[in-house]
């Protein structure tokens, strides 16, 4: 590699890095304030995957398509800010996703609008809900944070360091399994460390669960490669500085909210799936 291109190299690692560390402090304040300010943080990444997911898979002729899509989806979010219940924006969010199977179907359209809207609304519900009101849903979020950001960083390091196999080169080429099995140990750890210091959980159940977010965070990295690599694009945007679009910071994070929320939901209930598994 030449002196230009490791500078080059260089440089992009450290504005990946310094855009993190400003992402993270911002996100980190909401969810300290949690209440509204959450919600809203919640519904303005969901609101953010739709346009991205748009920007990626709209096609020519299919307008209308999308903006029932959208107007679909800025009502299930509006009732999320407005805390509604679970059991309502579940059954909204229902509503709105076969009106926009039909109204594809109808026109002669493909499913990446009603799968749009549906990603987006559920990843935003499952964040809002989450937080919730309460201490335990402040620990279940920044559990959250903690096994997605640390399998984010140990994946990419140890993959960096060991190499060896692909992940699944056919979709993202440059994962590699030493990555995933790394980023697996780092989320647990860092997974089991919050539960820990927070003194809530069992440690073993968060380990258990820490595990599988993991897995399930590395999943959705993979899902957003795979349609981004099915619309032709490298990045679902450019909102964040050397990171590309929020589905690029934020598609393991969503995938591993929906997770959390069915886990803690099956546990607890719909409206606080956080108690059943944080509760002191």
């Amino acid at each position: 590699m030449s002196g230009g291109a490791a500078a080059a190299r260089m440089s992009n690692l450290q504005l990946r890095i310094l855009s993190a560390i400003v992402l993270a402090a911002v996100v980190l304040a909401v969810t300290w304030l949690g209440g509204i300010a959450f919600r809203l943080l919640a519904a303005a990444i969901a609101a953010a995957i739709f346009y991205e997911w748009f920007a990626m898979a709209g096609r020519p002729g299919a307008a209308r398509q999308w903006l029932v899509a959208g107007s679909l989806l800025a009502v299930a979010l509006l009732a999320v800010v407005l805390e509604y219940s679970a059991a309502s924006i579940l059954i909204l969010i229902a509503l709105s996703f076969v009106a926009s199977v039909l109204e594809s179907r109808l026109t002669g359209q493909g499913m990446w609008p009603p799968a749009g809207l549906l990603y987006a609304a559920l990843s935003g519900m499952s964040l809002a809900f989450l937080r919730g009101a309460d201490h335990s849903g402040l620990v279940a979020i920044l559990f959250l944070f903690a096994v997605v950001w640390a399998t984010d960083i140990c994946a990419y390091f140890v993959g960096r360091s060991l190499g060896g196999p692909k992940l699944a080169p056919a979709i993202s080429p440059g994962k590699t399994q030493s990555g995933a099995l790394g980023g697996a140990v780092g989320g647990v750890v860092a997974g089991v460390a919050l539960a820990a210091f927070a003194g809530t959980g069992s440690l073993p159940v968060v380990a258990l669960v820490a595990f599988l977010l993991s897995v399930i965070s590395q999943a959705g990295d993979l899902f957003e490669s795979w349609v981004k690599r099915r619309n032709g694009v490298k990045d679902s945007g450019n909102l964040i500085p050397g990171h590309g679009g929020v589905m690029d910071r934020a598609d393991g994070l969503v995938a591993a909210a929906c997770a959390l929320y069915l886990i803690g939901w099956q546990f607890g209930s719909a409206d606080n799936p956080a108690q059943a598994l944080f509760a002191n």
